[in-house]
């Protein structure tokens, strides 16, 4: 109690202040008057606590030994014990009294508690109402001090919101400042860049019409070689009538059939020029054509665009020395910065194409399993062969020429090999073209020689459904698995067992070798993370790459520093493994809960879809550069569940616009990037 009243104490001056007229301190007695008295009821209160609840008693009662208690508390005592709480003497309830003069004490230290958190103004007007009289020039002086306090309490605030308003102008102004510092260099770049490429659009335009000229002059030599007589009979009349009158040697009639002859060879060159312009006028339309296409992408996808542009002009803007790369799209000029080469090489790459075109369709429906979902499809080593894996526990292998050159619904494979379980993932072997590892169900990952069709290498060690499985490119002996039973196992094709083991916390999805090195490895979780790993210490992950929102699904290396990620929260992601940064992320294809397939290439990203879609990206741009709907034209009208299928696995062939698709019909389609 004595806590409360000290919070009240400094509030009673601060009512008065100190150079105010000596007036006002008459009506100041009250107030004290009053403080005063909750400062005296402080005292009383320790007195008037229930010893069991240590409240303000309720309903005072009395007991024989002289204690008070609160009427319930001490009745819900005794119900348990005969005693008295305080002093332990015998007591019953025939022992208890009520206690009306404590109870007239407590209604009276209520209403002081009650006026104790009252403010001082509302102190004042209960002082009035209970009968205070106050004279009329003490109220002219509350008066006049009440309106001195409220003028100042309004100035004070009007002062704080100017404050605040000006504050926020700051703010702004200080923002729009550097939004226009932003744009005024946006703009300076963009000033030196159209400078750059006009100067670079005049030298090709220089250069086509000295090529022009060149190859005119070239025409204009062979004509030379291979005269034509109507020109000579046009422009060389009086050469030929000297030259008869000198020599005698032609004669009227020969001359007529020479003119002839000049003329049906004349008209004979007149098709062909014809031809070759019409072939040429064709050419520039279709060039025109591209041109416009190719435009409408752009304005298309134009934000995504700007802000890669920005992007890479504001990152290279102050190097001055960039490693000459072998990218052969990037295209380095003098005057060029590096930035707007990089651009225009995304630029290029991105408008190039706007379609997916099917080019060959298999299907891989046989009439003993009804389970034809492709759960992957590999190229091997050389883009000759590629294999398919399922829940049809069957690895079939397929020339790729043969699929693509001989139209037919049902290819027969070259190699097929049958396994004990259904399969979730295939591995060429980048070094041994004959070597193939897959990962099954039971969680047996086996490695398989195409050319004879048995198994070099059974691997029994996961406990649980291994869904991923890939062969190192540097070291062609190693290999990585991962699965169901939370763990990451490193083999070795020379050797029975696991030869490094990577125990983690959530079932492993994926598994992936960096391209450029065998120490590292990149895997996909349950957990909704990508750990990745240097396999010369594994004590902890070298990073941890956090995003999505469900669990990854795949993870696939663009190069060496560049690693995508798929999951079913309907996401891909772009990570630098070596910064240790999130790149982009890619939207727009469904994935909730299958594997749909995550395919990569130095410049694109292709990935599948639950509704039935294969989808492209560019590496650059978040927005999917185009999509393919596996059509349903050829299946039965009656099959109901055709909206249910979804693509299951995808893979490019090497750098090239040529992707194989499947879906979980048992359908393979071979797509190709189009103009």
């Amino acid at each position: 109690m004595e806590e409360v009243s000290t919070g009240i104490e400094p509030r009673v001056p601060a009512v008065k202040p100190d150079s105010k007229p000596s007036s006002f301190v008459e009506v100041s007695p009250m107030l004290e008057t009053a403080a005063a008295t909750v400062a005296e009821s402080v005292e009383v209160d320790k007195d008037l606590l229930c010893p069991i609840c240590m409240q303000i008693i309720q309903d005072a009662f009395l007991t024989s030994c002289g204690h008070s208690f609160c009427y319930m508390c001490i009745i819900t005592h005794l119900r348990n014990k005969s005693d008295c709480p305080c002093c332990s003497q015998f007591l019953t309830n025939n022992q208890l009294y009520p206690n009306f003069l404590l109870d007239k004490l407590l209604k009276k230290t209520s209403a002081r508690q009650i006026s104790k958190t009252a403010s001082p103004v509302e102190q004042f007007r209960q002082a009035l109402n209970q009968g205070y009289e106050v004279s009329i020039k003490e109220l002219d002086n509350l008066l006049s001090l009440l309106a001195e306090k409220k003028r100042k309490m309004e100035q004070e605030e009007a002062e704080r919101n100017m404050q605040i308003l000006l504050d926020f102008l700051h703010c702004l102004r200080k923002q729009k400042v550097d939004e226009l510092n932003k744009v005024q260099t946006d703009l300076q770049f963009i000033k030196e860049d159209i400078n750059s490429v006009e100067r670079h659009r005049i030298d090709l335009y220089r250069a086509r019409d000295r090529y022009t000229v060149k190859l005119r002059m070239l025409g204009d030599d062979s004509s030379t070689r291979k005269p034509w007589p109507s020109f000579i009979d046009k422009n060389s009349s009086g050469i030929v009538s000297s030259s008869l009158n000198v020599r005698g040697v032609m004669s009227a009639g020969n001359l007529q059939n020479k003119l002839i002859d000049g003329k049906a060879q004349a008209s004979g060159h007149g098709p062909q020029r014809k031809d070759a312009l019409s072939e040429a006028d064709s050419q520039g339309f279709n060039q025109s054509g591209l041109s416009i296409a190719r435009k409408k992408r752009v304005h298309t996808q134009f934000n995504d665009l700007q802000e890669c542009y920005l992007q890479k002009r504001h990152q290279l803007a102050n190097q001055l020395h960039i490693k000459q790369e072998s990218d052969k799209n990037v295209i380095h000029r003098e005057g060029y910065n590096a930035g707007l080469a990089e651009f225009q090489s995304v630029l290029s790459t991105f408008t190039q194409y706007s379609r997916l075109r099917v080019i060959a369709e298999l299907r891989l429906g046989d009439l003993f399993h009804s389970a034809n979902i492709v759960s992957s499809i590999e190229f091997d080593r050389d883009d000759e062969l590629f294999a398919t894996a399922g829940v049809s526990r069957r690895i079939k292998v397929f020339d790729f020429s043969t699929v693509l050159n001989e139209p037919a619904d049902v290819h027969c494979p070259v190699v097929e090999m049958s396994t004990r379980s259904k399969l979730s993932c295939l591995s060429w072997n980048k070094c041994w073209k004959n070597h193939i590892a897959s990962s099954d169900y039971e969680g047996i990952v086996t490695v398989w020689d195409v050319t004879t069709r048995q198994s070099l290498m059974e691997y029994e060690e996961h406990e649980k459904r291994a869904w991923s499985v890939d062969f190192s490119r540097t070291e062609p002996s190693m290999l990585v698995s991962g699965s169901d039973d939370c763990k990451v196992k490193i083999w070795c094709t020379n050797q029975e067992a696991s030869v490094l083991n990577i125990d983690m916390k959530a079932n492993i999805c994926c598994v992936k070798y960096n391209p450029g090195s065998s120490n590292y490895v990149a895997v996909g979780s349950a957990d909704h993370h990508i750990h990745y790993y240097d396999l010369r210490n594994i004590s902890s992950p070298l990073h941890v790459f956090s995003g999505h929102k469900k669990a990854v699904s795949y993870v696939k290396f663009l190069s060496e520093n560049e690693l995508a990620s798929a999951s079913t929260d309907s996401t891909l992601r772009l990570w630098d493994v070596k910064e240790n940064l999130p790149l982009r992320t890619f939207k727009g294809h469904t994935n909730e809960k299958n594997f749909v397939g995550l395919t990569v290439n130095s410049e694109y990203l292709a990935c599948g879809s639950e509704t039935n879609e294969v989808y492209v990206y560019h590496k650059e741009i978040s927005r999917p550069l185009t999509w393919h709907r596996f059509g349903s034209q050829d299946m039965d009208d009656a099959d109901e569940g055709t909206g249910s299928h979804f693509i299951s696995a995808v893979c490019w062939k090497s750098d090239s616009p040529t992707m194989l698709t499947a879906n979980s019909q048992g359908t393979i389609k071979v797509l190709v990037l189009a103009a």
